[in-house]
């Protein structure tokens, strides 16, 4: 099976501090990993670095959603495809939003309950709808690998599972950052979790409960 990412003896940083040391990981093709451990752990540097592996064929979803709230939610998703047209009909896209787009983004903000939002600065949505909107903008970018941040975190339980559930049939390999082990636990196939610099634990999800990944939040 072939490499998706592949990291080898790194020490990996964040604002020129080691944040992970001496790090080994390899993501294959097709897996859907989920990255677990504490607040300040280094999940997020780690899954950083993996982006500027594959930035060409990966859709990422930051922690900070990186939205452009002056702009509405249509074009906060249409640039998810930003690089997949020509300046020219970006800049159209910008000032006259063409049908086809239109078409498109509303069926991907629709599946994620956004109904009636499409033209709404982003600005004025609350912390959940504005995650929505980097989610879909991931989506409309189609890319085979996706990548997140705690992508779910200011979702409630029900509208999270339908959303994980989505982003897992429409991916080909993914890596989470996740907070929620439950979660994490039904949806990736496989577990890495961090702990005191490193990696400390990389199993198949089945063959791990909550209990075995507690240790993992321990101070």
């Amino acid at each position: 099976m072939s490499s998706a990412f592949e990291i080898v003896s790194a020490n990996l940083r964040y604002k020129n501090v080691d944040v992970l040391t001496d790090v080994n990981l390899s993501v294959s093709v097709g897996e859907h990993v989920a990255l677990l451990g504490k607040s300040g752990s280094g999940k997020s540097t780690l899954l950083n670095h993996l982006y500027q592996q594959q930035r060409v064929r990966a859709a990422m979803i930051p922690q900070n959603m990186a939205l452009v709230e002056a702009l509405s939610v249509f074009h906060n998703v249409y640039m998810g495809q930003l690089n997949q047209h020509t300046t020219t009909y970006n800049l159209l896209n910008l000032f006259w939003p063409q049908k086809e787009k239109i078409k498109k983004v509303t069926q991907h903000i629709e599946t994620l309950d956004l109904h009636g939002l499409l033209f709404n600065r982003t600005g004025e949505l609350s912390g959940g709808q504005k995650q929505r909107v980097a989610i879909a903008r991931a989506l409309f970018q189609g890319s085979p690998i996706l990548l997140g941040d705690e992508p779910i975190s200011a979702l409630d339980n029900v509208l999270a599972r339908k959303i994980m559930k989505m982003l897992h049939e429409q991916h080909e390999t993914i890596v989470l950052a996740m907070h929620d082990v439950d979660m994490a636990l039904c949806f990736a196939d496989r577990i890495v979790g961090i702990k005191d610099g490193g990696i400390v634990i990389d199993r198949p999800a089945a063959e791990l409960s909550v209990d075995d990944l507690m240790f993992l939040y321990e101070t």
